[in-house]
């Protein structure tokens, strides 16, 4: 027996107030927005539901659609998600209380379901000690209001070393999508260009005897799916419904209706041929970061200047062989694209499903992960996560550089309303930023310096203008750009003196230059031989 073939508006009808609803999907990628939709439309007009958990794991919205829709107060009573900074709505609401919020680092949350769904009490986990989400800071809680409620997070101790327990939360509803489906429910997801969390997230709905709600562009006759391509089994799906508009509502990414780039085999134009942009502040920024690479590296790129300017350098350069470039949605190899489309590739080796990339993140680590940041202070500590009363959220920041054996920040070295030119190979600052990014103490712990030295880990902050490495004495300025001086363009806008080298080393000039890096070279011959024996 089948699901049971419905309108958006009848699962919108089936939700109860206060139900615990889970939804899947990675900007718009993969998020049911037909029955979002529904959601929003029925409670905009008769109230209900109201007061819902709401439950994801990624960042799921284009600044406009996915759970956007759901930002309405007594819509939504409490959210356990992992990132906003794609959700002005949510932001917006979580900032003036007007929502309970918890934050869980992505990956965890998709470790959470598994183990939601093995008939596990709660999630057991080290990622994320010493920084926001341990109780003994914040317990992952956004804002005034939260701080009142019961912890989500607690302390434990297992065989002399501590680690964090993430108690488990009915799910009530979960919210998925696949691109066809036939007539006995199987879910096939052969056009998505991420395959994500679905087993995970159907499978903790289905441990509290939860509803599964699934979107698709078609149905067919039950025998012509290959079993191989089937993400869901039809005997865990409920209800099914065909988004009536797929090129609104059912859309690859937020940019593409469709296209074969990102979900099909085959080979598109050379890789090399990308541009990789102006020679701006932020290109710099790349090109001084990539030459961190070793040849045989596993990357991580971080969304912002990681996955915008790493990716494009790396490929332009023709090192995309000598190097594996991933993204934390579970994509290898290919072009990464960024801002709303952040999750998603052109051309990828290959896709494996969110929370088996954050297993190999979190056990193993990459070599190295590239990430943004918003503060760093003079303990070594670094904050992405909430700025001002802008709370983004961890996404996959936190489970990805805890264990990555190199982790290097990219970003200006002052933000709001800074300028640069970068001529003759060397840095002009035409106009300082208004906003100090080295405080004496960040607003919230997204990394924990201390403890990443404990780890041994290689941690390095690279700016337009100076290159700064973490040791036990704190930040030390270990490069400078070509034009700058330390004492003048630097340190002034610093809360902290940092440690010098005497002198500090020049940072290539070619970084500033309209040349090749040569970046082939330096992996095969070069200062940065294979690290991987």
């Amino acid at each position: 027996m089948g699901p049971e073939l419905v309108s958006a508006d009848a699962m919108a009808a089936r939700i109860e107030d206060g139900a615990h609803v889970l939804t899947v999907g990675m900007t718009l990628s993969g998020a049911s927005e037909t029955i979002l939709k529904a959601i929003e439309a029925r409670f905009l007009s008769v109230g209900h539901p109201q007061n819902l958990t709401l439950i994801h794991s990624a960042g799921q919205s284009n600044r406009r659609d996915g759970i956007q829709h759901l930002a309405h107060e007594g819509l939504v009573g409490r959210i356990i998600g992992a990132h906003w900074g794609l959700a002005p709505r949510w932001m917006d609401m979580i900032s003036h209380d007007r929502v309970i919020a918890y934050c869980l680092p992505q990956g965890q949350m998709t470790h959470w379901y598994r183990s939601m769904a093995g008939g596990l009490p709660g999630h057991l986990t080290q990622i994320g000690l010493g920084t926001f989400i341990d109780p003994r800071q914040e317990g992952g809680k956004m804002n005034a209001r939260t701080a009142a409620e019961p912890d989500l997070i607690h302390v434990v101790e297992v065989r002399g070393e501590e680690y964090l327990f993430i108690e488990a939360v009915p799910v009530h509803v979960v919210l998925i999508r696949g691109t066809t489906a036939d007539t006995a429910g199987n879910l096939a997801a052969e056009e998505e260009a991420m395959k994500l969390e679905l087993l995970p997230a159907v499978f903790a709905a289905r441990r509290f005897d939860g509803i599964v709600m699934a979107q698709v562009r078609q149905v067919v006759p039950r025998g012509q799916l290959n079993p191989r391509q089937v993400e869901v089994p039809g005997a865990h799906i409920h209800y099914l419904t065909v988004a009536a508009h797929p090129e609104q509502d059912h859309r690859q990414t937020a940019s593409v209706d469709y296209a074969p780039r990102f979900s099909s085999q085959g080979f598109g134009p050379s890789l090399q041929e990308i541009e990789p942009g102006p020679l701006d502040e932020r290109r710099v920024i790349g090109r001084r970061a990539v030459l961190e690479l070793h040849a045989g590296d596993i990357v991580n790129m971080g969304t912002g200047i990681p996955n915008d300017v790493i990716g494009p350098e790396v490929l332009s350069e023709g090192a995309g062989d000598l190097v594996t470039l991933t993204v934390e949605s579970g994509v290898y190899g290919g072009r990464a694209w960024g801002g709303i489309d952040f999750g998603v590739a052109e051309y990828p080796d290959a896709l494996i499903e969110h929370p088996y990339q954050f297993d190999f993140y979190n056990g193993h680590g990459v070599d190295v992960t590239y990430m943004g940041f918003g503060e760093a202070d003079a303990s070594g500590n670094v904050n992405a996560t909430k700025l001002g009363d802008r709370a983004t959220g961890a996404g996959g920041f936190i489970d990805i550089t805890e264990r990555a054996r190199t982790v290097v920040f990219c970003g200006t070295m002052t933000a709001g309303g800074l300028k640069v030119v970068v001529e003759d190979g060397r840095l002009r600052v035409e106009q300082e930023g208004t906003i100090q990014k080295w405080v004496s103490h960040v607003q919230q712990i997204s990394f924990n310096g201390a403890r990443a030295l404990g780890r041994g880990q290689r941690v390095l902050v690279v700016t337009e203008r100076a290159v700064f490495q973490l040791t036990q004495a704190g930040w030390t300025l270990i490069e400078i750009a070509p034009g700058m001086d330390p004492e003048l363009d630097v340190i002034p806008h610093m809360a902290f003196r940092p440690t010098m080298l005497e002198p500090p080393v020049m940072m290539p000039p070619v970084v500033y230059e309209e040349a090749r890096l040569e970046l082939v070279a330096r992996l095969t011959t070069g200062e940065a031989k294979d690290r991987h024996g």
